[in-house]
């Protein structure tokens, strides 16, 4: 099977190798995304992996579907980049990727400690020789409840590494999920707003969650509200955010993800002038952690989204049952 695979870093080309030297396929790599100024690229290929940069839209479709292409893979969880109704209005099946949920929940829990230990504002302090304690008093989790919202396969995960920590664990999810209530109680979401001291977001990015995060609903959580994110920055009104920082509603922000990160994130922008403003004025405040969408970015997971992508190409190219398979009537 010929497959070509766009947007390639130099940490997938083992896993790529590997697969490469199998029986099964012949792959050929290019650095940049999958765009309009290289669709001719995909003349002779029986199928394409790309990541999260690669916009497959309707004109990038047409033109897989003209190039005679029947499958195509993401290697990422998350396929909001594609559209996925009209690749099975051409018969284009597509496929994402998976990995194991520990990489991020572990992330996550590092990103609720950061914010209740103030290590940003402990971190800059440091740099400039200033290693006194004023303002650097920090809370212990066993004091607090902390909530989870979606509780997915990473939601349990994160619900998992708590447990540990003596919290007391909320939930919220529109599926209730028997193992997340080993560990946590689900509730409505009105007394899940009113009830924690930190909410992490662990849902997918839908119509229906998008600005889940707003003024209204940060107005009927406690004060002093920390809000991790790992999961899609679309999840959060950066400008509701903003605002709860500015006026001491939120008290800290741990964020993997941001609202309009594609184009900046992943990329080296040490000489550019970042056009989201937002996301520049946020991440400049003491009590906000943001990092560069790499809560996923470990060594397994890299493996794992390279193998799996591939083998699902295989698995749909060969009419065989694929269970990340997207556009396969359930």
């Amino acid at each position: 099977m010929k497959i070509i695979a766009f947007e390639v870093r130099s940490d997938e080309m083992a896993d790529f190798e590997i697969m490469n030297n199998s029986n099964n396929f012949e792959i050929t790599y290019y650095k940049e995304y999958l765009c309009q100024k290289n669709l001719s690229l995909l003349n002779g290929y029986d199928g394409i992996a790309f990541l999260g940069e690669s916009k497959i839209n309707h004109e990038i479709l047409d033109a897989i579907a003209k190039a005679g292409i029947g499958v195509i893979a993401t290697r990422t969880i998350g396929y909001d980049h594609i559209d996925i109704e009209y690749a099975k209005e051409l018969g284009i099946k597509v496929c994402n990727s998976s990995y194991g949920p520990e990489g991020v929940a572990d992330f996550t829990v590092m990103l609720m400690l950061l914010s209740l230990r103030h290590y940003k504002k402990a971190l800059w302090l440091g740099q400039v020789n200033d290693y006194s304690l004023q303002g650097l008093e920090g809370r212990e989790m066993k004091d607090l409840t902390i909530g989870i919202m979606g509780t997915g396969r990473i939601g349990q995960a994160v619900l998992k590494n708590l447990s540990g920590f003596g919290a007391r664990l909320l939930a919220y999810d529109i599926h209730q999920n028997e193992t997340a209530k080993i560990y946590a109680t689900y509730v409505d979401l009105e007394q899940f707003y009113q009830e924690c001291d930190i909410i992490s977001l662990h849902m997918p990015y839908l119509k229906s969650t998008h600005h889940l995060i707003n003024d209204q609903t940060i107005s009927k959580m406690k004060d002093g509200i920390i809000i991790i994110n790992c999961a899609r920055g679309q999840l959060c009104n950066t400008e509701s955010l903003i605002r709860g920082i500015e006026n001491k509603k939120i008290g800290a922000l741990g964020l993997d993800v941001v609202e309009g990160e594609e184009g900046i994130y992943h990329q080296d922008m040490r000489t550019d002038i970042i056009k989201n403003k937002n996301m520049a004025y946020l991440r400049q405040f003491p009590n906000v952690v943001m990092t560069q969408h790499l809560a996923f970015y470990t060594d397994a997971a890299v493996s794992s989204m390279v193998q799996l992508s591939l083998n699902g190409l295989w698995a749909c190219y060969n009419d065989l049952d694929w269970d990340n398979e997207l556009t396969k009537d359930l």
